[in-house]
């Protein structure tokens, strides 16, 4: 490790001692010993849930992130446990009825394919808009090119988590559908789109989350990025939630040491290296485990950013935000984003008034200090870019919502200023309408022209 960089090591932390990874999915809930407290009938209603949205999750969450005095309310059972109202009330019956009369597992998929295509697995434009093709037209299964300076990539070996969050927008890659997941195993196509794009500052390593890969595997990805010709990427990002999930894969895995050296290795040879690190609540980052394995982390060089969506029943109060914010910065991680909840999945059950959204952003910001008020937000990943909540105003007797691109497709809409009419119930750029009587916002028509040169 650096011989340099050595940061503040938790007095807590003691000897510490290996953990076995010990995972359950929707095969085997029943065996939880934690659930043998919840009544059957919560247990049935995760059962029939899980049919349709993917379940997994391992013991170190169930035994140190939940507090099981506090069912169903508390906020780390509601990121990772399976609840009724995640479906429609007619999705819902459909699918029970066939748990209660026993169905073959080869009906419930039937069901559960259908119900998931209503779902909009794939939101804002990922698989008609975001993957780039080859010259003969064929497309690059496992890149998504969406912003000029940043390419993403989804690593097949990278494409599970180590416990699954109920409201990931990246859900579809986890169901066991071809048709739906986006992977590739070819590095050399990721290393030869990238020399040939010398736009393209970043790298984003996603899934699923490449840290649930052996490192030997990440290295064949991530090494080739110090050779010649590849020094326009500048920045390698590795989208997580190992750090919160399963912080021992940076402290004591068998590769845990080498994938530290790896990243070591990668700002030695002049990258900035950043885990995109997935935070939902300060009660992730209250173990002594997690804190030593951010420590590690940081002792490599790379830095931790942390993001996350806004969430009704988990964090949809600026309490939450404020104390997550000011323990990221104590630990030495930059508060990245505040995200919006994505229009797919269980959308309804943890969506949040764009309206609220703001005043929960806007009020957790007064409670930090300057050095956590870099986390941006309330943001949308949307189809035309991230587009921004600024703020509620009143101009010439009109209520609007002030909003801006923080990305966009084209590069000029970005930091541009538009206003939408107030609805306070909206929850999604496309239910905002133009504010000032115009018809369509500054960028439609441009975006529209783009979709049909995609054949959308």
């Amino acid at each position: 490790m650096n011989s340099v960089l050595k940061f503040y090591r938790d007095p807590e932390m003691g000897s510490i001692e290996p953990r076995d990874f010990k995972v359950y999915n929707d095969r085997n809930l029943d065996r939880i010993e934690a659930l043998e407290r919840v009544p059957e009938s919560m247990r049935f209603d995760m059962r029939v849930v899980a049919s349709v949205l993917p379940f997994r999750i391992n013991e170190y969450v169930i035994d140190e992130l939940i507090d099981w005095d506090n069912i169903p309310d508390d906020p780390m059972f509601q990121l990772t446990f399976p609840q009724r109202e995640m479906l429609s009330p007619e999705a819902y019956e459909r699918m029970a009825a066939l748990h209660r009369r026993g169905a073959e597992r080869k009906e419930i998929a039937a069901l559960a394919k259908e119900l998931r295509d209503e779902l909009n697995p794939h939101p804002a434009g990922q698989m008609e808009l975001n993957r780039p093709s080859e010259d003969d037209g064929e497309v690059m299964n496992g890149l998504q090119h969406k912003y000029r300076e940043t390419v993403l990539f989804f690593p097949s070996q990278g494409q599970t988590c180590h416990s699954y969050c109920t409201f990931c927008f990246r859900w579809a890659q986890f169901v066991g559908d071809k048709e739906l997941r986006i992977a590739s195993t070819d590095a050399d196509l990721l290393h030869q789109y990238l020399r040939q794009h010398p736009a393209i500052s970043d790298l984003l390593m996603t899934g699923g989350d490449p840290m649930v890969m052996k490192t030997r595997n990440l290295r064949g990805y991530l090494e080739a990025l110090l050779e010649p010709g590849l020094e326009h990427v500048q920045t390698v990002r590795i989208g997580t939630k190992a750090l919160s999930f399963w912080p021992y894969r940076f402290v004591t895995e068998s590769d845990a040491d080498d994938l530290l050296r790896l990243l070591e290795q990668l700002v030695e040879g002049g990258k900035h290296v950043a885990l995109m690190a997935h935070y939902n609540h300060p009660n992730e980052l209250r173990t002594p485990i997690a804190r030593e394995a951010i420590r590690r982390v940081r002792d490599t060089g790379a830095e931790i950013r942390a993001q996350g969506p806004l969430l009704r029943h988990i964090n949809d109060d600026a309490q939450a935000w404020a104390d997550l914010w000011r323990e990221q910065v104590r630990l030495g991680i930059i508060p990245y984003y505040m995200f919006v909840e994505r229009d797919t999945g269980a959308r309804r059950y943890f969506e949040v008034p764009l309206a609220r959204a703001w005043e929960i952003y806007r009020e957790a910001m007064q409670q930090v200090s300057g050095l956590a008020r870099t986390a941006r937000g309330p943001s949308m990943s949307a189809d035309p870019g991230k587009v921004e909540i600024q703020g509620v105003t009143e101009i010439h007797g009109e209520k609007v919502f002030v909003l801006r691109f923080i990305q966009g497709r084209n590069p000029d809409w970005v930091q541009r200023p538009f206003f939408a009419r107030y609805d306070e119930n909206a929850t999604w750029l496309n239910q905002l309408k133009p504010a000032f009587g115009e018809e369509k916002f500054f960028f439609e028509d441009e975006f529209e022209a783009m979709k049909a040169g995609h054949g959308v």
